[in-house]
């Protein structure tokens, strides 16, 4: 069963499996001890903080490790803050990064912080001047992502890094996504990763705080990772983690290679194949595994669940697809369809016969969920002399809204328009992104007088 959802969870790296077996057996002491075996035990604990550096590029001793990426991320966020206090209390993010960051960002402002979030185009990317712009007096720290976890967007990483250094703001860069692929590039001043994303165990994140930062490690502490991360390693998957890394770099020119192309099969062939489909993320800047699409019209869970059946593992950012029924904040801040929503990222070793595979049964998949839900499959219907329609939809959930959207635009002149009352949250994103995949007018949207929002589309053609 192909998997297709490596920006998850990487499958273990045969290398980070071996390294797990033979560190079971000799770093299990307490490498703070003095006798052989805990000496031992340092001696795996220090090989492993060299190797994790110098794929990093900074200092031993400049890297801890933590007992996941997203802790990693809030050490970091935390301590920096702490450490700048005097400076300012302000944190500048892009509206794009992961979860963990803006989640520090909302513990940091019902702390009395403040958060500015510099927005992203529609390729997902921060523009450079802009994100220099949010670098006014008392910002204390920034953060931006080398590359997006859910549409593989690269970062404008170096320009901003610069820009910091010129603001005297510190940056930290969440490097998760694309550590594996390569060093981050720029002055950055903290970094975060996680090695299930590379192919190590999960259960294991790395921070590195470049020296000269100030950074007040925050909540209890103890002697171990210069008290960063409290609490007993966990050597053995520590030990792995370093070693998938390192194994992940020594492939990764050649094998990112490898995956751009087939991704790059992906994002020709699905618009070809499958009607009414947005290929999102930069198609030039971004990671070498992942493409992340959107097809109009489709249930994203519905959607799925149907590729589960054919083999498939994939993920998705629609609203459908979550218990909050929002469409992913990254899919909101770009501006782009949602609803049926998929990203496929691509581990290690994945055959081009799994690929062509996968693009064969997608058009199938996809129709078939189409009508099953009833969307529109032909021209629009001869107009009616109403100028203007109403579309109640309100209880209704992605893609319905958009679909009797569709299926009623027909129904009036050129020049009138169509009210769709909606109370799901992803018709503010799905509407105004169909009005542009049809050529079609988004008014505007205003409270709906029965309860929901009303959006109104006027018909250009």
């Amino acid at each position: 069963m192909p998997y297709f959802d490596a920006a998850s969870a990487a499958p273990l790296h045969p290398v980070a499996r071996q390294a797990l077996l033979a560190s079971l057996d000799e770093g299990w002491a307490d490498p703070a001890r003095l006798y052989r075996e805990g000496r031992r035990a340092r001696l795996l604990l220090d090989a492993a903080r060299e190797a994790a550096a110098e794929a990093v590029g900074c200092r031993p001793d400049e890297l801890v490790f933590t007992p996941s990426g997203t802790r990693a991320v809030h050490a970091g966020i935390s301590g920096a803050l702490a450490g700048r206090r005097r400076v300012g209390n302000r944190l500048v993010v892009s509206a794009v990064e992961h979860s963990s960051v803006l989640h520090a960002g909302e513990t940091h402002a019902a702390a009395g912080g403040t958060v500015t979030e510099v927005p992203v185009d529609r390729s997902g990317a921060v523009d450079a001047e802009a994100f220099a712009a949010a670098l006014a007096p008392g910002a204390a720290l920034a953060c931006l992502q080398s590359a997006n976890h859910e549409v593989g967007t690269e970062q404008p990483v170096a320009e901003v890094a610069e820009a910091c250094r010129a603001a005297d703001v510190p940056l930290l860069v969440d490097a998760a996504q694309s550590l594996g692929w390569g060093p981050v590039d720029g002055g950055w001043s903290l970094l975060a990763a996680s090695a299930h994303k590379w192919g190590g165990p999960a259960g294991v994140g790395l921070l590195a705080v470049r020296k000269g930062v100030r950074f007040a490690p925050q909540g209890p502490s103890d002697e171990r990772e210069s008290g960063r991360a409290p609490g007993f390693e966990n050597l053995p998957a520590i030990v792995a983690a370093a070693a998938s890394l390192r194994a992940v770099r020594a492939e990764a020119a050649a094998e990112g290679a490898r995956l751009r192309a087939l991704v790059d099969r992906i994002r020709t062939r699905v618009p070809q194949s499958v009607p009414d489909v947005e290929v999102v993320g930069d198609a030039v800047r971004r990671l070498p595994h992942l493409v992340t699409f959107s097809c109009l019209y489709v249930d994203g869970e519905t959607l799925l669940s149907e590729l589960d059946r054919e083999g498939f593992s994939v993920s998705s950012g629609s609203s459908c697809t979550s218990s909050t029924l929002t469409p992913s904040h990254v899919l909101r801040a770009m501006g782009v369809l949602s609803e049926g929503n998929v990203r496929v990222s691509l581990p290690v070793g994945t055959s081009e016969e799994d690929v062509d595979r996968f693009l064969a049964v997608l058009p199938g998949v996809v129709a078939g969920v189409r009508e099953r839900l009833g969307a529109p499959a032909s021209a629009p219907s001869t107009p009616t002399p109403s100028d203007s329609l109403v579309v109640d939809s309100l209880g209704k959930r992605c893609p319905i809204p958009v679909i009797e959207l569709a299926k009623v635009i027909g129904d009036v002149p050129v020049g009138g328009t169509v009210t769709v009352l909606s109370d799901d949250a992803a018709a503010r994103l799905d509407i105004p992104a169909w009005c542009e995949m049809r050529g079609q007018e988004y008014v505007g949207e205003s409270p709906g007088v029965g309860g929901g929002t009303a959006y109104v589309v006027r018909r250009v053609s």
